[in-house]
């Protein structure tokens, strides 16, 4: 079976040249097929507040009122996803930036507002994914780069973490590849608390440890937490950073 390589990157990334400009180089230059999924670095933040808009984070998730939808639409399926895709055309990288709405990639449903309500924030399945699309631009040679933007059946448009997007869209294209996922961000991998170096192999159990310590907190919870549901779910590998994780 020929393998997928499904790459999520943080904003991090996407707020520094160099780094991003780095990533892309090594993305482009892998041969097998891929995705790139991305969230939208500090812009959406920094535009919020300069329309006195608050910024809202529970457990590093955002809180989506309707000025911020708008907000983060305009970032993370303008901006970012346009300036991501036009990076790797200059490096003879087919790519084409959608989001959830674009061919109905991904249909979400707006969660549930008990216990927290988040507003505008959607909750993805492997079901709403678009597979046959997606295989079919894969097949052509086009890399799909997604936004964290996804869409309802009545047309609500939705911000949903780039983390579940990245997990969902692995645990989907399950059945056309082995699956390679890969969560970068600004650090190396997760990292031993004492010495700051990789943990190379990253259990669940040492996880949930870790989790419990107060050691792992706010936008690495999500991160772990989807990378670990993507093995539940029988991704074959997943890896935050150089860390390899395992159940």
């Amino acid at each position: 079976m020929k393998v997928l390589e499904i790459y999520k990157i943080g904003g991090n990334c996407i707020d520094n040249e160099q780094v991003l400009d780095t990533f892309l180089n090594d993305f482009t230059g892998q041969a097998q097929s891929k995705i790139l999924v991305h969230g939208g670095g500090v812009m959406a933040g920094q535009m919020a507040n300069s329309l006195n808009i608050p910024v809202k984070m529970i457990d590093g998730r955002r809180i989506t009122d309707r000025e911020t939808l708008k907000i983060v639409t305009m970032v993370y399926a303008g901006w970012a996803n346009k300036n991501i895709v036009a990076q790797l055309e200059k490096r003879g990288c087919r790519a084409m930036g959608l989001s959830g709405a674009d061919g109905s990639t991904m249909v979400s449903v707006q969660r549930n507002p008990l216990p927290v309500d988040f507003g505008f924030v959607g909750d993805l399945t492997p079901e709403g994914i678009n597979t046959d699309l997606i295989n079919d631009l894969l097949r052509l040679g086009i890399t799909p780069v997604f936004c964290a933007i996804t869409c309802t059946k009545k047309g609500q448009l939705l911000n949903t973490n780039a983390d579940t997007v990245a997990g969902v869209l692995a645990s989907a294209m399950r059945k056309y590849f082995h699956v390679r996922l890969i969560f970068v961000f600004d650090k190396e991998g997760v990292l031993y608390p004492q010495t700051g170096e990789v943990i190379p192999l990253l259990s669940k159990k040492q996880y949930q440890v870790l989790k419990e310590q107060k050691i792992v907190t706010s936008g690495m919870l999500p991160k772990l937490d989807n990378a670990f549901a993507a093995l539940e779910k029988g991704i074959e590998e997943v890896y935050v950073g150089k860390t390899k994780l395992q159940l």
